[in-house]
């Protein structure tokens, strides 16, 4: 197993985000009809050698965040990979569907997701999101752009084309949810550090923002250890950066608590093809956060 070291370091990037849009954000009609605070462009730097950037004043799902990375990575669109393994965050968009359908009678969100885990037929029917991450990644009009991306990493490092892009103009209608993260860009540096900046059109601060965080600081690392290069920086650069107006409650709870530091990351280092990585293969050292708090997803 191959240890990431830890420093003293915390998630005070996130907090200021937090802060800032609170203070200088404004009301903004939205369509979910929740309504958000918003401010539009923001950016945040975290260094992957000073620990792994996960919340630490609230739980997040380390487990839900590995298994959704590798549903991407294996190119699903389907929930059912997600429901067997208790990871709940894309259960609303199919349901919603659902009810639309002339076999929807009365079920409950739970009573749905307990069909795409026991039916696998029902899974196939209405569990799809359309082509939404994974298919783009892995076959965005015919092209494996994580397949090429490996490869320009390990063959042309100094590339300015390290590109993955999940907005498919030709295919949006086709998905549940257009993407949020829609186009991510990796950088090696004359010292053979890999880094990363995501660009988020819509970023919902409070329940997606650490996700993503996690998942393409996740990415970096896996794509450093099988490409053969020292981790440098995720940076996460957001568009239209809200908190929903039933968020205000959680956000104002998190800037109440005092950050703790990072956590370690363990990766298994014999791994060296990044399609075979398994849940297995990572494991969250250290991990001490303020209990869970929870919010309603907009759809």
């Amino acid at each position: 197993m191959i240890w990431f070291m830890k420093e003293v370091m915390i998630m005070k990037q996130y907090l200021d985000l937090c802060q800032y849009v609170l203070e200088k954000g404004y009301k903004k009609a939205d369509r979910t009809g929740i309504g958000t605070v918003s401010t539009f462009g923001y950016q945040m730097r975290f260094d992957l050698q000073k620990g792994f950037p996960i919340l630490t004043t609230k739980k997040v799902n380390f487990a839900s965040i590995v298994h959704e990375l590798l549903w991407f990575i294996a190119g699903d669109t389907n929930i059912e990979y997600l429901v067997k393994n208790n990871v709940r965050i894309w259960n609303e968009w199919p349901y919603k569907k659902f009810m639309e359908s002339k076999k929807y009678q009365n079920e409950t969100l739970e009573e749905f997701v307990e069909k795409i885990k026991t039916d696998h037929q029902f899974a196939l029917e209405f569990g799809d999101l359309g082509p939404v991450y994974g298919r783009q990644w892995r076959n965005f009009n015919g092209v494996d752009q994580l397949q090429k991306l490996i490869e320009n990493l390990k063959n042309n490092p100094f590339s300015r084309r390290h590109i993955l892009s999940a907005w498919n103009p030709a295919e949006i209608k086709n998905m549940a949810l257009p993407p949020c993260h829609t186009l991510i860009q990796f950088y090696v540096s004359d010292d053979k550090k890999l880094s990363c900046q995501l660009y988020q059109r819509s970023a919902d601060i409070f329940l997606g923002v650490p996700f993503n965080i996690a998942s393409y600081a996740l990415l970096t690392i896996m794509l450093a250890q099988i490409c053969g290069y020292q981790l440098g920086e995720f940076i996460h650069t957001l568009g239209d950066a809200h908190i929903y107006s039933n968020h205000f409650s959680q956000i104002n709870e998190q800037l109440s608590r005092k950050p703790k530091s990072l956590p370690i990351l363990v990766i298994n280092k014999n791994i060296t093809n990044l399609f075979n990585f398994k849940f297995e293969d990572f494991k969250l050292e250290q991990y001490d956060p303020y209990p869970l708090i929870r919010g309603q997803v907009a759809v």
